[in-house]
């Protein structure tokens, strides 16, 4: 069996990793030209890292991470106790995107991966798939995966009229300092005023990874650091703003991501008999639960486990189907309840309910069964 994989992030990496696990042939490729990650800091969960387990590379992953818990604070600094909820359904891996994709790109081999050729299109036929290349060439496989992102050129053509949309007033921003100079000893993630949210995590190589994101914005204006120090003022009681503000201050302005949040709305289907979605080109989701790339690991692993070599590729495709539709449109109504919980306490609990829900699910799913 052979498979295309459109699109060399994590989960397009991770998806053929999984497949070359089972011993199908995979080629990525990935229009960019290098193996590269945007963004900054990514939180991994505990069933992301069973995932790497299953595939070989989970020691390496903890290598360049960091060991965290995800518990909020109010603005004067107490934490928001969820006392129904236990210290695993908070704890996460914190892990750098570019060193985490590098090394999925080596788990993947690099030679399996065909840099600056982006996908085109496809022709489905009852037994292949013909894969056409951005620069014209062509590719022929048994069944080829969506993982390019949340403008998947993929899902364009496998869902037409579902393109990507903005979640209205939705913005974030954040950056890793490598050598902030301030002696951090902790982690403090705060709820505040006006719809905002940030703070600060340490990362394994002595940095720190921060973040300020903001529900119904109005349109940002300023420099990135002056947008990102306008919201972290909702997040300190008192004139000076804490911690969090030294952070941005410190930050030269290069160093500062600032992401409008893009959504990809509800799909009727997420595969035909030869193609199939994975990841943020099935489900772009607001990063405010922090668990898109996790949620899009195990969706590169359940692939994994449904296709083999000989196997009935429509079947396995179907099959994948039944179990993600579903699985995703709980996550929007966990997702969604986070999003609009009236007070700071309310927030931390739907978003421990959804953590602890995503954990023990995960464990009857065939992904970590």
């Amino acid at each position: 069996m052979r498979a295309v994989v459109a699109g060399g992030g994590i989960v397009g990496l991770t998806s053929g990793l999984a497949l070359r696990r089972k011993g199908i042939d995979v080629v990525v490729y990935e229009r960019a030209p290098e193996i590269r990650a945007a963004g900054a800091g990514l939180g991994l969960w505990a069933n992301a890292l069973a995932v790497f387990d299953d595939l070989g590379v989970g020691e390496q992953v903890r290598a360049i991470g960091k060991p965290g818990e995800m518990y909020f604070h109010d603005t004067a600094g107490r934490l928001l106790e969820t006392p129904e909820f236990g210290v695993e359904d908070h704890r996460f891996l914190l892990v750098h995107r570019a060193k985490l994709t590098d090394l999925l790109a080596d788990a993947v081999g690099r030679d399996n991966i065909r840099l600056a050729t982006g996908f085109a299109a496809y022709d489905e036929h009852p037994d292949h798939v013909t894969v056409r290349l951005a620069d014209g060439g062509e590719d022929t496989a048994d069944v080829l995966v969506g993982a390019d992102g949340a403008h998947s050129a993929v899902r364009a053509q496998l869902v037409p009229g579902k393109p990507a949309q903005e979640h209205i007033g939705h913005h974030a921003w954040r950056a890793v300092l490598p050598d902030p100079g301030l002696g951090l000893t902790g982690n403090r993630i705060v709820l505040g005023g006006d719809r905002c949210r940030g703070g600060y995590v340490r990362t394994y190589d002595g940095g720190v990874y921060w973040l300020v994101n903001q529900f119904g914005a109005k349109e940002p204006t300023g420099t990135l650091k002056e947008q990102a120090l306008a919201r972290a003022r909702h997040l300190y009681e008192g004139e000076h703003g804490g911690v969090l503000t030294e952070l941005i201050r410190a930050t030269p302005e290069d160093l500062i991501l600032h992401n409008r949040i893009m959504l990809v709305p509800p799909l009727p289907h997420w595969a035909s008999g030869r193609v199939v979605l994975v990841g943020d080109a099935a489900h772009a989701m607001s990063p405010h639960i922090t668990a898109g790339a996790t949620l899009g690991i195990e969706d590169a692993a359940l692939l994994g486990r449904l296709l083999a070599p000989a196997g009935d590729v429509p079947a396995a495709l179907a099959a994948y189907e039944a179990d993600r539709i579903p699985r995703y449109a709980h996550v929007a109504e966990l997702s969604a309840a986070v999003e609009h919980a009236p007070t700071p306490q309310e927030f931390a609990r739907h978003y421990a309910a959804f953590s602890h829900w995503m954990l023990t699910s995960a464990a009857g799913n065939p992904v970590t069964a």
